[in-house]
């Protein structure tokens, strides 16, 4: 019998790659409702929605001193993300992971 993990792994994976693949995962995750793929679903979607609305401040400033930072941050996030989602693990992004699962505990 395959655990929770390995079940909702692959959807965990698809909700990190872009925002069509978080998109993508919800529908995947919809029938079985696997708390894994919910936990990874939430916290991608909170990082793809954190890079876009950062990314409309940030782009008012035209140099790579804010940019640079930004991006930065927004890696890291998806990274410990995505990583954790490969090792089986639910492991909350970093500053913002827990406001993730509290702002979008409906997606279940």
């Amino acid at each position: 019998m395959e655990s929770v993990a390995n079940q909702g792994k692959t959807a965990a994976i698809v909700a990190y790659l872009t925002i069509i693949g978080t998109i993508i995962a919800y529908f995947i995750n919809n029938d079985t409702k696997n708390p894994f793929a919910s936990f990874h679903i939430r916290q991608a979607l909170g990082v793809h929605i954190t890079f876009y609305l950062l990314g409309i401040i940030v782009s008012w400033f035209d140099t790579w001193l804010v940019s640079a930072p930004f991006y930065l941050f927004i890696i890291v996030l998806w990274g410990y993300g995505i990583i954790a989602a490969i090792q089986g693990e639910r492991n909350e992004v970093p500053i913002l992971g827990r406001q993730f699962q509290n702002w979008f505990s409906t997606i279940n």
